[in-house]
Formats: structure tokens, C-alpha cells, sequence
């Protein structure tokens, strides 16, 4: 009989993070000198931190602001040097091998694959570690087999699979047991634009059908756009920005861009209060308009320049999201 302790309350959230630190002692060798100086670097500070059951959350950052040291603390692998931890209602560091369970991770370089096995005997190792009958992990199999196109390499040895097939082969790896919480880090590393798409697509369906938890991080902005609903962005070891993705652009105050081609030429057109007239191509019949969503929407801006001008197309641009978390770290957030 399994002695594991009793699953957590399904109403709690998936991550409590409470003044989580972290610190590392550093020893460096002054020049011209055999002593070794000792200095402690705080890579994550007083970070705190609740994400609900169900959530998508994009945890951003520069390299270097801790991201890769708090998942470490949220898997067990790293003891935090003060704060509290709590994933799925469990401590990560003392009940690491029951959380094992709970959770998938796909973290960095750290293959949980066997490199001289074809990857489908991965696959029957790991579903033998997860305690699946023969009959879940074919089931579940297939549905990834298929979701992410590893049909075509799955009798390959991991070592053959080039990256993109090796991480399409890590995200089946750490979804095979159908983890309550998953925790992704750069998965779409490696990937073609089609395959990072059908990755994204698979992710999102998945997450619809089991109401599963996802933790994503990223440097490729795009995943954090097409996958999740939140966003917190993380500088110098603290969190500078927590908040919807939706508002995101919106509490920076960053201008969006409507490009509108006009049917006959026009040297300027007038804007209402909250545009900005930016450049004119094409001899007039292309314009850039900025213009700030706090202030003035698609709708009334596009209603004023019809007024003046018949508009044959339209397209809007939105400010990258890299942009946005430079900006937030030049205004010290």
C-alpha cells in the first residue's frame, strides 16, 4: 500500500510562493593573491507569488533575473534560503518524489529521456515510473504520439532526434502521466515556425481538456502570447510586473500602430485627440497612425479618418512584448 500523503485540496492554488530568497555564496581569487574572497549573491529575492488551478502564466525575464533558480525551488530541486514554497499543497524539497508525480517539467538542457533508447521505450519507462496500466499509457500515448507528429521518429534512438524532435519528445515526456501542473522551459526551443505552432496548439487543447496548470518560461515572446492569460515578468531576482497579458501593454502605456491604405492619395489627414501622425508612404496612400488604447480606440479612430478618406485596408500592430519588458526594467518596475 502506497504510504504517500493525502492529495491536496483540488480548491487550492497550484503555487504559493511567499518571500521565497535565494541566495549562493560565490568565492572569487583576488589577483596576485592565493586568498579566496567570499561574497553572497541573492539570486532570488523576496519573491512572492499565487498562481490558481487552471492558470497559464508567461514568467519572463532577462538572463540572470532568477527565473531558472525559482523553478528550481518550485520542483525540490534547490532548498530556498528562506520563504515558503507550496506546489499542489505539497513542500517541494521534502516530498520531492510524490510531487514527481503531480507534476511535468521540461527544464532547460536536463534531458529525462534515455539517449541510446528509441524514444518510445522512454516513453514505457517513465509510464512504469508514473505507475500507468499498460492501458492509460497507450491511451495517453497515442493522443500525444498524434497531438505532436512523433510518429515519424518515435523507433529513433533520443541521440539520433535532432533538437526540435528531441523537445517535441521532452513536452510527451512530462505530459505523459497528465500532470496536474506543468512546468515548460523554453519548449520551443529548436522548433520550426510550423512545429512551434502545432506545439502551441497541442498545449492549448490539452490544457482546455484537464484544466491543467501551465508555467511557461520563455524568451521567445510569442509563446507567452499564443499560451497564457497572465504575465509576470521578473528583474534583478524580484518581480517587477504581475498582471493580465491582456493589460499588459495597456499599464505601460505603450501606442499601438493602425496602418490604413487609402483609396486616393492624401498628403495628411486630421487626428483626433489621443493619435499621433506617423509616417506617409506610397505617395500618400499609406499611413501609420499611433495612437494610445487608454485614450482612443480602433473603432473611433477609424471612424474619424473614414470621414476624410475612403479606407481600402487596415491592419493593426500591437508593441512587441520584448519592447514592453525592456521598458519595464529601464523604469525600474
Amino acid at each position: 500500500m502506497s504510504t504517500d500523503p493525502t492529495p491536496d485540496d483540488p480548491d487550492d492554488p497550484a503555487v504559493v510562493l511567499e518571500e521565497l530568497r535565494r541566495d549562493y555564496v560565490v568565492r572569487t581569487k583576488a589577483e596576485g593573491s592565493r586568498l579566496r574572497r567570499k561574497r553572497v549573491v541573492r539570486a532570488v529575492d523576496d519573491v512572492t507569488l499565487t498562481v490558481q488551478r487552471g492558470e497559464a502564466v508567461g514568467f519572463v525575464g532577462a538572463n540572470g533575473a532568477g527565473k531558472s533558480t525559482t523553478i528550481k525551488m518550485m520542483t525540490g530541486i534547490l532548498q530556498p534560503t528562506s520563504g515558503q514554497v507550496r506546489v499542489l499543497g505539497r513542500r517541494p524539497v521534502p516530498e520531492r518524489r510524490q510531487l514527481a508525480r503531480e507534476i511535468g517539467v521540461v527544464f532547460g538542457q536536463r534531458s529525462q529521456l534515455w539517449w541510446d533508447l528509441p524514444l518510445r521505450d522512454s516513453y514505457r519507462i517513465l509510464a512504469a515510473m508514473h505507475r500507468l496500466t499498460d492501458a492509460q499509457r497507450d491511451a495517453r500515448l497515442a493522443r500525444l504520439v498524434d497531438g505532436l507528429d512523433l510518429a515519424p521518429f518515435l523507433d529513433q534512438p533520443v541521440r539520433q532526434l535532432s533538437l526540435g524532435q528531441r523537445m517535441r519528445g521532452e513536452v510527451a515526456a512530462a505530459l505523459l502521466h497528465s500532470p496536474a501542473l506543468v512546468i515548460l522551459d523554453e519548449p520551443t526551443i529548436g522548433l520550426d515556425m510550423v512545429s512551434k505552432e502545432g506545439l502551441r496548439r497541442f498545449l492549448r487543447e490539452d490544457r482546455a481538456e484537464r484544466g491543467t496548470t501551465l508555467f511557461l518560461t520563455t524568451h521567445d515572446m510569442s509563446d507567452v502570447e499564443r499560451l497564457c492569460e497572465r504575465i509576470v515578468v521578473l528583474g534583478s531576482g524580484s518581480i517587477a510586473y504581475d498582471g493580465p497579458l491582456a493589460g499588459f501593454r495597456e499599464s505601460l502605456g505603450a501606442p499601438r500602430e493602425l496602418v490604413v491604405d487609402l483609396a486616393e492619395p492624401r498628403a495628411r489627414l486630421d487626428l483626433p485627440v489621443g493619435a499621433e501622425p506617423g509616417t506617409v508612404e506610397a505617395e500618400g496612400i499609406r499611413h501609420r497612425i499611433r495612437f494610445h488604447g487608454s485614450q482612443l480606440t480602433v473603432p473611433a479612430l477609424l471612424a474619424a479618418i473614414s470621414a476624410q478618406a475612403e479606407v481600402r485596408d487596415l491592419s493593426l500592430a500591437e508593441p512587441a512584448i520584448e519592447d514592453l519588458v525592456r521598458q519595464i526594467y529601464a523604469q525600474g518596475r
